[in-house]
C-alpha cells in the first residue's frame, strides 16, 4: 500500500470516529469526557436534557438520582420517556435511554430521596455535580454535600420559558458565594414551612409541578452542560454567576453572586478518611472510639441529614423507636395506633458521649451506604466514609481505588 493510500485511509477512519467534529475545536480533549464522573440529580424536564447531552457529548461515567416515577405529564417536557414508561423509575429510565444514546457509556441510577437516602460519598465520588431540580430542600442539601468535599456544582432551575444556569465552585474561592448564600428570606419562609407540619408530611410535599416547556430545558440544560464541559477541560466557567435568561424578550445577561459571611455551607473539614467498613458494620460506639482517639474527648459526631429516633404520643405517653431516615417516613405514621392522635417526632442529628443506641450500626439507624459521618471536635472537622459501601451504590461505575 502506497504512503497517501494509507494516510488518506487513517483519515477516513478518523473521520467516521463518533466524535470527529468535537476534535477539530482546538482544545478539546474526548478522553477528559470519557473519563469524567458526573452526578446528575433530578432525572425530570432539565435531567431528561442534561443525561440527552451528556450521552452525546460522550461523557463515559454518569450518575443519575432520583426519587420519582414518570407521569403522562412528563412526557410532553422529557425527551427520554415514552408512554410505555408511565409508572417506571424516573432515574432508571432515563440511565437506560442513556446507554441506547451512547452504547459505550458507563451509566448507573439511584433511585430515592436525595436529601435522606443519597450517602454524601457520592458527590466525593463526583468531578461535577448537575442539578435539574425545583426544590429548595433539595438543592441546599446539594450545595452542602459539594461545599463539604470541595466539588463543583452547576444548577439549572426553570419556571414557564425563563430560566437560569449558575455554577458554585468551592475550589475557585472556598469562601466565595454558593447556593445558600444566594438564598432570600422568602427562600427561607418557604423551606422551613416545608419542614414543619412535623415532617412527617413528605407526600403532598413532593416537588415537580413548577410550569416549564421542553424548550426553556433544552437552554438551561445546554449551558449547564456546556459550563460542565469547560470544567472538565480546566477552563474558565462563570462560577460564582448565574445566565439569566427570559423567554419572552430573549434577553440574557450574567448575575455574579455575592457571598454571605454568615453562611452555613462554608464549613470545609480538614481531611477525609476512608473507612474499610460498612456501614452496616460499624458500630456508633466503635467510630465514637475512633473519633476520640484521633481527635480528643469532647469530639462529637455529626449526620449529614436528621435520622427519625422515634415517634411520641403526647396523650398515650407512648414512644416508637423508629431509626430511619426522614425520606422513609409518610404522613400516615404520625398518627398512634392506639388514641389516633398526632405523634411528635424526635429527631437528632448530633451523637454525644454515651447513647442507648451505641451498639447499633449506622445503617441501623439509617444513615444510608456511602455516606459521611462527621466528627468535630472545635475547629477540627474531620469525615469519616463508609467507602466499603461504595460498590453497592455505584454499581457498574465502581472502580477500587489504586491507593
Amino acid at each position: 500500500m502506497s504512503e497517501s493510500i494509507k494516510i488518506n485511509l487513517e483519515e477516513t477512519q478518523h473521520e467516521d470516529d463518533r466524535f470527529h467534529r468535537f476534535s477539530l475545536i482546538s482544545w478539546w480533549d474526548q478522553n477528559r469526557l470519557k473519563n469524567a464522573k458526573v452526578l446528575v440529580i433530578g432525572a425530570g424536564a432539565l435531567g431528561n436534557e442534561l443525561i440527552k447531552n451528556l450521552a452525546l457529548l460522550g461523557i463515559g461515567n454518569v450518575l443519575v438520582a432520583d426519587l420519582d416515577k414518570i407521569e403522562n405529564s412528563n412526557l410532553s417536557r422529557s425527551v427520554l420517556y415514552r408512554a410505555e414508561d408511565n409508572g417506571k423509575s424516573k432515574a432508571a429510565t432515563a440511565a437506560a435511554k442513556a446507554q441506547e444514546i451512547f452504547p459505550d457509556i458507563n451509566v448507573h441510577y439511584f433511585d430515592g430521596n436525595v436529601v435522606y437516602d443519597l450517602g454524601s460519598g457520592v458527590y466525593r465520588w463526583a468531578d461535577v455535580v448537575l442539578g435539574g431540580l425545583d426544590n429548595r430542600e433539595a438543592r441546599l442539601s446539594i450545595n452542602r454535600n459539594c461545599w463539604r468535599v470541595g466539588k463543583t456544582w452547576i444548577d439549572g432551575a426553570i419556571e414557564t420559558i425563563d430560566g437560569v444556569a449558575r455554577v458554585f465552585d468551592p475550589n475557585i474561592n472556598p469562601d466565595g458565594p454558593c447556593y445558600e448564600c444566594t438564598m432570600s428570606a422568602i427562600d427561607w419562609q418557604i423551606l422551613n414551612k416545608r419542614k414543619s407540619c412535623n415532617l412527617l408530611t413528605r407526600d403532598e410535599m413532593q416537588g415537580g409541578k413548577t410550569p416549564t416547556t421542553p424548550t426553556i430545558s433544552s437552554v438551561i440544560a445546554g449551558v449547564q452542560c456546556q459550563e460542565a464541559v469547560k470544567l472538565i477541560h480546566g477552563l474558565e466557567t462563570i462560577a460564582g454567576k448565574g445566565f439569566n435568561f427570559n423567554g419572552l424578550s430573549c434577553d440574557s445577561y450574567l448575575v455574579e453572586y455575592t457571598p454571605n459571611e454568615d453562611c452555613m455551607s462554608h464549613d470545609p473539614p480538614q481531611e477525609i478518611i476512608s473507612l474499610q467498613k460498612r456501614s452496616d458494620e460499624m458500630t456508633i460506639a466503635e467510630l465514637q472510639a475512633l473519633a476520640i482517639e484521633k481527635f480528643g474527648e469532647g469530639t462529637v459526631l455529626e449526620l449529614g441529614r436528621d435520622i427519625l429516633e422515634k415517634l411520641v404520643c403526647p396523650n398515650c405517653n407512648e414512644a416508637e423507636d423508629v431509626f430511619t431516615s426522614l425520606g422513609n417516613v409518610r404522613l400516615s405514621q404520625g398518627t398512634c395506633p392506639k388514641c389516633g392522635k398526632d405523634r411528635e417526632v424526635k429527631t437528632f442529628y448530633t451523637i454525644r458521649g454515651d447513647v442507648s443506641f451505641a451498639d447499633k450500626t449506622f445503617a441501623q439507624i439509617g444513615v444510608p451506604k456511602f455516606d459521611i459521618v462527621w466528627a468535630r471536635n472545635g475547629a477540627t472537622l474531620v469525615g469519616f466514609e463508609f467507602t466499603a459501601d461504595a460498590k453497592d451504590v455505584l454499581g457498574n461505575l465502581y472502580q477500587p481505588s489504586t491507593e
